[in-house]
């Protein structure tokens, strides 16, 4: 039962005398802790199935699910509750229902539901608008806090048109017998409030809670705990303050703060020790850490030895970083022997992933991408991915329904049909059956003449690009099919921005490789229509992780890239803080025009605004700036914590928003790692390194690669058997 478990660890498991709070520090083994403790409250005589365990994530809880079952075997019918807190909120209030005026069968609203709902509460389809007030809706009810009292505390014209939106939604939520996401919670706290025979049933049921994550806990979730464990105190709550990240979505370390208030018994057990990083990663991440101030004195260590050197790299751009970040994994895969799964590159925002997407696909290196949308899965790069599949294969029949579709060209349903049924029977693609005769039987003239015409414009460009240079050939082809007008016609203003922002970017990638492979468009789409082979692949095999640094929480990997660490990104800060820093990248490219890229045709998105706005991963909240810059800290040590055996950070002395160069300082997170004084580095050298002063050719990386493989030394020979 106790084998492989450490003193401190041993103790969270056998405390049963009253409430615990568990101080998990990262790779702590707190999942060990966890199934441990659900097996000896098993083996103690408690009945299994009156023990619960809450997690965050249904994965986390189907996991541990196993763990347990393998450790201690019980009937179905009686083993420990493990769910999520909004999965034991549908449980108590399908049982409960009645008491609160819901039908069994109450219907819980998605995302699109409520989204829906809110446009009609709002009066609006402006989309921006529509989430701006679900998000600040969320917030009101993890608060516990309801539409009447949102309105009489509304701080600005915003929020109230919120909290008056907030009233009909819930008018609405409760004339359609459905709650919200947020409601699973919420509504079973006042339950509980309202009815004690309810209450004391399920504090009957439950006699003992485990709580994963305690840290990210937002107040109902606390109240709701709060109220189950009762005068009782029967629960441990496992969690790190040190990693508490989810403050701007309600999150909130007052539960830390409150448990010894209303717990006065609480014993507090702090995992110190970590199974998962180096010494010098581990000095690094305490040292940043201690800039916060501290809710439970914890400071982590290891016995794994120093490890590599942290290194700290400083770039020229963001597309340097990329690249070089690249050529460096590529070239300590090769020298380590490693996988490339045992890379990982994270990054504060998901728009940081497109640079790195590109320079991966460049090197067909494959990759899964966590916590945002890839840049090439983007709608408005799928459909000029189309175009270019044409170009390379007119018998692509998902890339000519895609194209003649995008924009609309009055081609329905019924014509396509109809086109299919033939090349069916044809046994030919849907591009070669619309040149055929026999088709004229199937199709009136006018449903024929849109067709043909994206036939003949395609045989038009595919001739082009098997000639001429590509990057002419591609600007007209984009001019042709006049994508940017599909785009604000299609959607707002801002959205329509953003996304003719992509299709740029990725036209703009496009062009570089042309130029740098030296190919034709032709040849040029005849990879981009490998793409999609590359992304399966890299789903099923082998491939670096890209995340951002919210997703990557809970997961480890031996070799670890953290980019983007600067000021104004890692910290993020406020809008207040970035228009400033903004304004002064304005007035840095008013003095120096040459180092400016610019705009291409009137009306192109790229302004400081609207590439601002494009940039936020989450929404900007109401605390004060002290309280932001502490939760990045924390996000930043997350990110740390993450790497095994080695650890690169990198920062950008330019970095591009929008079609804009902005100056940047590298992040006062750095300084704060005190790389200086990690073990076993000389005092000033910092364990860093400097990047090469600018980026390098496609010819010096072919060079860079050749020297790597001439060089490295030989896997050494196995012994024959």
């Amino acid at each position: 039962m106790s084998a492989g478990l450490n003193p401190a660890q041993l103790e969270a498991v056998r405390y049963l005398d009253g409430p615990c709070l568990v101080l998990a520090g990262a790779g702590s083994g707190k999942t060990r802790v966890i199934t441990h403790k659900l097996a000896h409250l098993v083996r103690a005589g408690i009945e299994p199935r009156h023990v619960a365990a809450i997690t965050f994530t249904n994965k986390a809880a189907q996991e541990m699910a196993e763990r347990v079952c393998a450790m201690v075997p019980v009937a179905e019918g009686n083993r420990p509750l493990i769910s999520t807190f909004h999965a034991l909120g549908v449980r108590i209030l399908r049982r409960e229902a009645g008491a609160i005026g819901l039908k069994p069968g109450f219907s819980i609203f998605d995302t699109a539901d409520q989204h829906g709902l809110m446009q009609q509460s709002l009066a609006t389809t402006d989309g921006s608008l529509v989430r701006g007030a679900l998000r600040r809706i969320s917030l009101w009810k993890n608060a516990l806090v309801g539409p009447e009292t949102a309105l009489a505390t509304a701080a600005d014209t915003f929020e109230q048109r919120a909290a008056r939106a907030y009233l009909d939604y819930e008018a609405t939520l409760r004339a359609y017998q459905a709650v919200d996401f947020d409601d699973l919670i919420k509504r079973p706290v006042e339950l509980f409030r309202d009815a004690p025979q309810a209450l004391e049933r399920w504090q009957g049921e439950l006699r003992y809670l485990l709580v994963d994550e305690y840290q990210d806990t937002n107040a109902s979730q606390y109240e709701l705990l709060k109220l189950l464990v009762g005068t009782r105190g029967a629960f441990t709550a496992v969690g790190d303050d040190d990693q508490s990240i989810y403050g701007w979505r309600g999150a909130t370390l007052d539960n830390m703060r409150r448990l010894a208030v209303d717990f006065p018994r609480l014993r507090t057990i702090a995992l110190e020790q970590n199974y998962r990083s180096s010494l010098r990663i581990l000095a690094a991440a305490n040292a940043l850490i201690a800039g916060n101030p501290k809710l439970h004195e914890k400071r982590l260590w290891s016995s794994l030895g120093l490890g590599d050197p942290v290194q700290v790299l400083e770039m020229d751009s963001d597309q340097h970083e990329a690249e070089s970040i690249v050529i460096r994994l590529q070239a300590h895969k090769f020298e380590r022997r490693t996988r490339f799964a045992d890379y990982a590159i994270l990054y504060r925002g998901n728009h940081q992933a497109r640079v790195f997407e590109q320079a991966l696909r460049r090197e067909r290196i494959p990759y899964q991408l966590s916590g945002g949308q890839s840049f090439f899965e983007r709608t408005e790069v799928r459909d000029l991915c189309a175009y270019l599949r044409l170009l390379a294969n007119d018998d692509d029949d998902p890339a000519f329904v895609r194209a003649i579709t995008t924009p609309k060209r009055g081609v329905g349903n019924a014509t396509l049909t109809a086109l299919g049924q033939y090349a069916g029977e044809r046994h030919r693609s849907l591009f070669a059956a619309l040149f055929e005769t026999g088709i004229e039987s199937r199709l009136a003239a006018r449903q024929l003449a849109p067709l043909r015409e994206l036939g003949d414009f395609v045989n038009r460009f595919a001739w082009r690009a098997q000639r001429e240079p590509a990057a002419p050939v591609l600007d007209d082809l984009i001019g042709a099919i006049d994508y940017r007008a599909h785009l604000f016609e299609l959607h707002s203003e801002r959205e329509a921005a953003v996304r003719w922002q992509n299709a740029s970017d990725f036209v703009d990638w496009l062009r570089q490789r042309a130029e740098a492979d030296r190919v034709t468009l032709l040849e040029l789409a005849q990879k981009v229509a490998l793409m999609s082979r590359l992304d399966q692949e890299a789903r099923e095999s082998d491939a670096v992780r890209l995340s951002t640094l919210h997703a990557a929480k809970g997961l480890e990997f031996p070799h670890v890239f953290i980019a983007g660490v600067e000021e104004g990104l890692l910290p993020h800060l406020g809008d207040g803080a970035r228009a400033a820093r903004d304004d002064r990248a304005v007035e840095h490219r008013a003095a120096n025009p040459a180092r400016t890229t610019g705009n291409r045709g009137a009306g192109a998105p790229g302004t400081v605004a609207q590439a601002t706005a494009a940039d936020a991963d989450e929404p900007d909240d109401s605390r004060d700036q002290a309280a932001r810059i502490e939760e990045e800290r924390r996000l930043m040590y997350v990110g740390i914590t993450r790497a095994q055996k080695s650890l690169t950070v990198s920062w950008c002395r330019k970095r591009k928003r929008g079609r804009e160069l902005f100056e940047r300082e590298p992040s006062r997170f750095i300084a704060e790692m005190q790389l200086d004084r990690a073990p076993g580095t000389e005092p000033g050298a910092g364990g860093q390194a400097v990047a090469e002063d600018r980026p390098l050719t496609p010819r010096e990386r072919l060079a860079r690669m050749k020297e790597l493989m001439l060089t490295a030394p030989r896997a050494p020979q196995r012994a024959a058997d």
